[in-house]
């Protein structure tokens, strides 16, 4: 059962409001579906949009910084639990810990690298966790668009990449994240059978 969702996204605004509101929205489904969300702990850009939105209508909301980004002031004091480590890896394993599936936005370079890691992991079978891409204002076609021509060139599986839930509609993506089983062959497998 989906009882909390890490989402992964920028510590900017961008350029167009679109991603402002669709942080929002992903905020509002969290509420509606009564889940926890598991976050960076910024009250910065888009992840604290996403947190503020669940924590003005008494949601809960589990922030994870690490120190040093804790003492630039960009954590959220706000959040129902706020908990400070002292390395990004320990950020990201914890919040993995504490999440059943995860969710990116628009972001940059820590955003990517954070939803490529528990990609990584669901291909590898360290977890089952649904793993969803909100492609806000078509910010994520590129990306998709290397994804297939991975595939084409046998460097990412047809199935890996098919595992990946895309949508443009923050209600569509949280419907299919809470109901869709996982469907990650193990790579070791095929990496083997390739040989």
């Amino acid at each position: 059962m989906i009882q909390s969702i890490c989402v992964f996204c920028g510590s900017s605004r961008g350029k167009d409001e679109k991603y402002l509101q669709m942080a929002k929205e992903v905020g509002q489904e969290l509420l509606k579906n009564h889940l926890r969300l598991v976050y960076g702990g910024g009250k910065v850009g888009l992840m604290g949009s996403v947190a503020e939105t669940v924590m003005q209508q008494q949601g809960e909301v589990i922030g994870v910084i690490p120190q040093f980004l804790y003492e630039k002031e960009v954590g959220y004091e706000g959040v129902s639990e706020l908990r400070i480590v002292q390395t990004m890896h320990q950020r990201k394993a914890l919040m993995a810990e504490l999440s059943d599936a995860f969710i990116v936005l628009p972001g940059g370079l820590g955003t990517l690298e954070e939803f490529f890691e528990v990609i990584t992991w669901s291909q590898l079978h360290i977890h089952e966790k649904p793993c969803g891409i909100l492609n806000v204002n078509g910010y994520y076609d590129l990306l998709l668009q290397f994804l297939d021509h991975s595939v084409n060139e046998q460097f990412i599986r047809a199935e890996h990449r098919a595992g990946l839930i895309v949508e443009e509609n923050p209600k569509r993506l949280m419907e299919r994240v809470m109901t869709e089983k996982p469907t990650m062959p193990d790579k070791a497998t095929w990496v083997l059978s390739q040989q």
